[in-house]
């Protein structure tokens, strides 16, 4: 089915005095693709779950305000680029701890006290997001909520892009959000360059019991790998997009993301409050937490092989800029990979690379320093492709030359053995 759905998103403008990440948004009514896949629901098992990078469970007294070393505001009551109707604050009115382990987001409805878009503002709200003090790049991302319900109201958890040049060439990771009217209804949205606004690419997650999301806590989730991002309501998956959903757009997702949550009241798609409406709405958020996922077992050291030879760091050199080769496999350092779960591959201390972080054909492979960067990531496919995402292309060996010394490149993926690699 088509998803259709007004919406729009601005980007994030920071507490008092900070910078200004993206830029408004003025998109048309969205509508999100999306997938069968109510039918098609599977356990959460594709990833291994690493360390914890980052949390937050909310301990604290009762009206504590959240941890500023993690959490920063946006304020305002701009309509954030979808005609919302709430003033966001950083008043412990609208978002502190309740001293039993949660962070409850309160939308109130209001008599005056803040200007809003469209005169005195009639409600306020909370948005909290780590901007200034967390972001990254993969990862499990999880929160486990108890959302609020009512015509108008509109509770997200999301995340967007830290760099690329503002809305939407930045990206945009809608983990969770709902709308009032649809309480047995969650929905899961990545937005880009030409899949923004209207043409955003998502799926919606019906409660499996008929029961409304309100009634209780549940966990959302996003793993976000290179190549791959997957859906997870309560662990089972929904949903997973890949380059090939973006009909030849471009993949922005492989650049540090941070993390969002708030609670909206009104806009173009959940509607407006009306005589159903009830107010006060709460978000109670028990947990935050961000893993290092390590895709298919991969965080143990091993043997990276094509055409009967090992993928080689020449002469075991640790050194920046040391080429990667084809080589005799021999169990040496030098030809110990690991996969650690954040899309990199490496071997003694370091990071496979493309070198100059070039895309072309036959830009070739060294090592060098984990820098996070795109050249640094791979992905690595059912087809036993190793994919670097930036470039869209596949490790290669050239002219399928099984010399040893042979240097590795990137290249057009094509389908043939130099292309195929066993890890």
């Amino acid at each position: 089915m088509r998803l259709t759905r007004t919406r729009f998103r601005s980007a994030a403008l920071l507490a008092a005095g900070a910078a200004l990440v993206g830029t408004a948004l003025l998109q048309s009514p969205a509508t999100a693709g999306t997938s069968a896949v109510d039918s098609a629901a599977s356990p959460m098992a594709a990833n291994a779950v690493g360390p914890v990078i980052w949390e937050d469970n909310f301990d604290g007294p009762a009206g504590q305000a959240p941890d500023s070393s993690k959490w920063r505001y946006d304020i305002g009551g701009s309509g954030w680029g979808n005609d919302e109707r709430q003033y966001y604050t950083n008043s412990t009115r609208n978002s502190a701890k309740d001293g039993a382990g949660n962070l409850v987001i309160t939308a109130r409805q209001e008599n005056g006290g803040f200007q809003c878009h469209y005169g005195p503002c009639q409600y306020t709200s909370a948005r909290l997001l780590t901007a200034q003090t967390f972001t990254q790049t993969y990862g499990r991302f999880e929160a486990r909520i108890k959302i609020p319900g009512t015509q108008a109201v509109w509770p997200a958890f999301w995340m967007l892009g830290a760099e690329g040049g503002g809305w939407p060439n930045n990206g945009e990771i809608d983990i969770m959000e709902n709308i009032g009217r649809e309480p047995n209804t969650v929905h899961g949205t990545i937005h880009g360059p030409g899949y923004s606004g209207a043409e955003g690419i998502g799926a919606a997650y019906n409660s499996p019991n008929g029961q409304a999301f309100r009634d209780g806590f549940h966990t959302y989730t996003v793993d976000w790998e290179p190549g791959a991002i997957t859906w997870y309501v309560d662990g089972v998956q929904y949903q997973r997009r890949t380059p090939a959903d973006l009909g030849g757009d471009t993949w922005v997702f492989n650049h540090p993301f941070f993390l969002i949550m708030n609670v909206a009241v009104g806009g173009y798609w959940p509607g407006y409050p009306d005589g159903s409406t009830v107010m006060p709405q709460t978000m109670t958020i028990d947990y935050v937490r961000v893993n290092q996922l390590t895709s298919g077992g991969g965080g143990t050291g091993g043997a990276i092989k094509a055409l009967g030879k090992c993928m080689d760091v020449a002469a075991a050199n640790s050194a920046d800029g040391t080429p990667v080769q084809l080589y005799d496999c021999n169990g040496s350092a030098a030809q110990q990979w690991t996969r650690p779960g954040d899309g990199t591959i490496r071997a003694l201390g370091k990071c496979l690379d493309v070198a100059g972080g070039g895309t072309a054909d036959g830009t070739k492979l060294q090592i060098a320093t984990c820098s996070g960067n795109p050249a640094q990531q791979f992905t690595y496919t059912g087809a036993q492709d190793l994919v670097n995402p930036q470039a869209n292309k596949c490790v290669d060996i050239p002219s399928a030359n099984t010399a040893n010394g042979n240097r590795l490149q990137i290249w057009t993926c094509n389908g043939t053995a130099a292309q195929k690699w066993t890890l």
